[in-house]
């Protein structure tokens, strides 16, 4: 299948039905469609053809929407940016791929301008303007005015094929400079169908696209929902209040977040009787999820809640925490536990836990192992990084990184990344269940466990941790917590109290970030900014 097959089902079968709610604008399938075919005719008369890079750096918004389907249907390749990263990461992207067009949201008009400046590639700004508070003056061409000059166009149906790359996705690297994730329409489709199969999705849902829109987490409803003709809602900023007043008004009946804005979401005072009937299913994904936070999400929105999991090299979702029929007749308490969970294999996935040597591990639900991953959705390698390629596949199955358990009824459940297990005296201790045991304090707010060089035991247990509002609460009681529930060997060694974790672009912690703040001495305290 291709993704240029998406939109033209829309608008053959609900031409007009609303489509996208964006603020205060809407627009019908009809009006997508046009807009679309308009933004491709300006792509290629900025000399765009088939194959060339096109890159966007914007907030949700219904042009981030018609910008990733104008691109397939100009035969480009998309690549979105992370708005959080620095002009010096943005033109290193913009040289990697050779974009030759950026369309930028006008608030980040500086650091996208810089970017385009220090980049080697010749590129061509089409500015986003939004509008706000401050109008932002940027030179260059407009977003609205060249689609209003080219006029009205049918949308183009370029010669493509099923692996021909639709979009190039940058992942935020452990070391050195981000790797280009490279997704195909097979990939995209692929994953997209199956999906929409999994999560019963129909032209009656209403999605929200709250999680960024350049990332995964969020992207690939772009397409799963206009196949099905369902309705895109627009969340330009997270918001708690903002997203709950978005999910009443709008009637949403389902979305993915990351488990950082759920926290925050749960812990809002708008969440108190808060009544949200619309809601049919919320997903969490992108990292992991303690079972307390679950218990919360539930009780809050009162609807089916899944955990996902996935990564950008598999566009993305391998697992989902959906329950088997016989597994919702368990005790409430129960299916929290599966609920909890990475999940079991979603449609059109094959995964296996294997050992270092690459041995099937057995289906105890304690054995751990690596998850490795083969299906028409996994990424055919990294852009222009044969190495890099070779080294993340191995007799044809991609290997994950992640590192897991699988029990009798075949759900996996992510003990950890590889590179955040902690060795301390010899053992090795696995972040997220010391993190779990933190969520389960009840003035924790977030917590987030790293390995800090230690020259006795190699590494030590160092937790960081943010309370609740007006909560005094101190590292001590938070160490007594933790060897209450936990071997000696897992508890925290120090535990850092801050006002705030660093975040991805994505909104999730970032472990890297708080490995930059811990003091490079070995056997001190963690020093925060």
């Amino acid at each position: 299948m291709l993704l240029t097959q998406i939109l033209p089902r829309a608008l053959l079968l609900w031409p007009d039905e609303p489509a996208v709610l964006c603020g205060s604008e809407s627009f019908t399938y009809r009006d997508v469609a046009d807009r679309v075919g308009r933004l491709a005719a300006v792509l290629a008369g900025l000399g765009i053809e088939p194959g060339d890079r096109v890159a966007i750096l914007h907030r949700n918004c219904h042009r981030m929407l018609e910008t990733y389907f104008a691109a397939v249907h100009a035969g480009a390749i998309l690549v979105p940016m992370n708005h959080r990263l620095t002009a010096a990461d943005l033109a290193y992207i913009l040289d990697d791929t050779s974009c030759r067009v950026m369309i930028a949201d006008d608030g980040w008009c500086d650091v996208a301008a810089e970017a385009i400046a220090t980049s080697r590639t010749p590129c061509t700004p089409i500015w986003s303007r939004m509008g706000g508070p401050i109008e932002r003056v940027v030179e260059g061409p407009d977003y609205e005015s060249l689609l209003k000059e080219v006029g009205e166009q049918a949308l183009p149906n370029p010669a493509s094929s099923e692996d021909d790359p639709a979009n190039v996705y940058y992942t935020s690297g452990t070391t050195g400079h981000q790797k280009g994730v490279v997704l195909t329409h097979r990939n995209i489709s692929s994953h997209a169908l199956a999906t929409i199969a999994e999560l019963g999705l129909t032209d009656s849902d209403m999605w929200a696209h709250v999680a960024p829109m350049f990332h995964l987490a969020d992207a690939w409803a772009t397409w799963a929902i206009t196949w099905v003709g369902g309705r895109h809602v627009m969340v330009g900023a997270f918001d708690p209040a903002a997203v709950f007043q978005t999910f009443a008004e709008c009637e949403v009946t389902v979305t993915n977040l990351v488990p950082t804005m759920l926290n925050d979401l749960v812990n809002h005072q708008d969440s108190q009787g808060v009544r949200l009937p619309a809601f049919r299913l919320v997903m969490s994904g992108g990292a992991p999820i303690s079972p307390q936070l679950v218990r919360r999400v539930i009780d809050t929105f009162r609807c089916e809640y899944v955990q996902t999991y996935g990564l950008t090299e598999t566009s993305p979702y391998l697992t989902f925490s959906l329950l088997k029929e016989h597994l919702r007749r368990l005790p409430p308490e129960d299916q929290i536990r599966y609920r909890s969970m990475t999940g079991r294999p979603a449609l059109g996935v094959r995964l296996r836990l294997v050992d270092e040597e690459g041995n099937d591990l057995p289906t105890d639900g304690r054995t751990v192992g690596e998850i490795i991953a083969r299906g028409d959705r996994v990424t055919p390698g990294y852009w222009q990084l044969p190495d890099a390629t070779a080294e993340a596949f191995r007799n044809g199955w991609f290997h994950t990184g992640d590192l897991a358990t699988v029990d009798g009824e075949g759900y996996f459940n992510i003990v950890d990344r590889k590179k955040d297990v902690i060795l301390t005296g010899g053992e090795l201790v696995y972040s997220t269940e010391v993190e779990n045991v933190l969520y389960d304090h009840p003035e924790v707010f977030e917590a987030a466990v790293i390995g800090v060089a230690d020259d006795r035991l190699g590494e030590s247990v160092t937790a960081f941790v943010v309370l609740r509002s007006d909560v005094s609460c101190g590292a001590d009681e938070l160490a007594r917590h933790c060897r209450d529930r936990l071997a000696h060997y897992k508890c925290p060694r120090t535990v850092g109290i801050v006002e705030a974790l660093p975040k991805t672009g994505s909104g999730k912690i970032s472990k890297r970030a708080l490995r930059g703040w811990v003091s490079r001495t070995p056997n001190s305290s963690p020093q925060v900014p």
